[in-house]
C-alpha cells in the first residue's frame, strides 16, 4: 500500500442488524440445548465467516428440508421460508426452530393479509435472493409477481387493476424502490403500500451513513460477502455518488492500487459481517499504511428482538 498516512471514518451503524443477532443467537443457543448436529436451511445469513465458523462447531447447512434426517433438529434462516417449505418440514418428524428476522415475518402475514382482502399482490426484489424465493412461496404464484425494475413494472399484468398491493425485499431501501413505486401508482392509482416500517431498519441506516460519508471520503470499503444483497447495494450507493468503492471478505483482498492518491477512507460492513473482521480490517490499514480512525456516527441503534421461548425456557418445551 502507499505509505502516507490514511483517515479512516469508521461508520456507525455498520454490521451485524438485529435480525442477524437474534439468527445467530438462536444457533449458539440451540447448539447449547440440543448439541450437534444442528441443521440449518439455507446459510444462516449471507458472510462466508460466519458460516465457516458455525460449521467448524458441527452445523450442517442444507438446501432442502428433504436432506436432513427424521428426529433432527433444523433451523430456517434469517432470510424466511416458503409456505410449501414449512409444509415440508411439518409433516416430517423434525424439531423446527425458525430464525426468520421478525421483518421478514411481518412480510409475510402482510401479504397473506392482503391476499385474503382481495388484492394481487407486487414484490419488489432481487429474483433468486433467498428472502425473495421465500416472501414469493407465501401465495400461489397467480397472486404474486416479482418486479426488479421500472421495466417490469411497466409491463407487469394484475388480474384487478383495482385491487393491487405492494411489498419490498426488506434488504432493499426506499431510495432503492422508490422509481419502481412511482410507475407502479400511475399504472395502479390506488395501489396499497406496506407501513413504512416494514422496511429494513438496518438496511437503510447503513446506506444513509455512507451517503453521508461519501460527502468526506475518497474511498469506501465495504466488508461483507458477495452474496449479500445489503452489502453489495452499500457499494452501489457510494459508487453511484462518484466515491470508488470495493467489497470483500478478508482483509487481505485489498489491493494497492485501491489507495492510490487516497487520504480519507470511509468503512463500513454489511449486516452479517462480524465486527472481528471490522477490527481486523482496521488494524490491517494500520499496520501497512498508519493513519488515525475517527468514528463516523450517523445513528444509534438500540433495536433488539426476542428469542424462541423454546431456546430461553428450553425446560418448559
Amino acid at each position: 500500500m502507499p505509505t502516507h498516512p490514511l483517515r479512516i471514518l469508521l461508520a456507525a451503524p455498520r454490521g451485524f442488524c438485529a435480525g442477524v443477532d437474534r439468527a445467530l443467537d438462536i444457533v449458539e443457543r440451540a447448539l447449547g440445548v440440543f448439541g450437534t448436529p444442528i441443521y440449518v436451511r439455507h446459510e444462516i445469513v449471507h458472510n462466508k465467516h460466519v458460516v465457516d465458523r458455525l460449521r467448524e462447531r458441527g452445523v450442517i447447512f442444507v438446501d432442502h428440508v428433504r436432506e436432513i434426517p427424521d428426529g433432527a433438529v433444523v433451523i430456517f434462516s434469517a432470510h424466511g421460508v416458503s409456505k410449501e417449505v414449512r409444509e415440508e418440514a411439518a409433516r416430517r418428524p423434525l424439531h423446527v426452530i425458525d430464525a426468520t428476522c421478525p421483518l421478514v415475518t411481518k412480510v409475510h402475514i402482510e401479504v397473506h393479509r392482503l391476499a385474503n382482502e382481495g388484492c394481487d399482490i407486487i414484490l419488489i426484489g432481487h429474483q433468486n435472493h433467498i428472502e425473495v424465493e421465500g416472501t414469493m412461496g407465501q401465495l400461489p404464484p397467480e397472486r404474486i409477481r416479482l418486479v426488479q425494475n421500472t421495466e417490469e413494472a411497466e409491463r407487469v399484468e394484475v388480474t384487478d387493476p383495482e385491487r393491487v398491493a405492494y411489498v419490498t425485499q426488506t434488504t432493499l431501501s426506499l431510495d432503492e424502490t422508490r422509481d419502481v413505486v412511482e410507475v407502479l401508482r400511475r399504472r395502479f392509482p390506488t395501489l396499497r403500500s406496506p407501513h413504512r416500517d416494514d422496511i429494513c431498519y438496518a438496511t437503510q441506516n447503513r446506506q444513509n451513513a455512507v451517503k453521508a460519508m461519501c460527502e468526506q471520503i475518497d474511498l469506501l470499503l465495504v466488508i461483507g460477502s458477495r452474496n449479500s444483497s445489503n452489502s453489495n447495494r452499500l457499494a452501489e450507493v457510494a459508487r453511484a455518488r462518484g466515491v470508488p468503492a470495493h467489497l470483500f471478505d478478508e482483509p487481505d483482498e485489498m489491493e494497492d492500487t485501491w489507495f492510490e492518491g487516497v487520504q480519507t477512507v470511509g468503512l463500513t460492513a454489511g449486516a452479517s459481517a462480524p465486527e472481528d473482521l471490522v477490527q481486523a480490517t482496521v488494524q490491517h490499514l494500520l499496520d501497512r499504511q498508519g493513519g488515525e480512525v475517527i468514528p463516523f456516527v450517523h445513528i444509534e441503534e438500540d433495536i433488539v428482538f426476542t428469542l424462541p421461548r423454546e431456546l430461553t425456557h428450553p425446560s418448559s418445551t
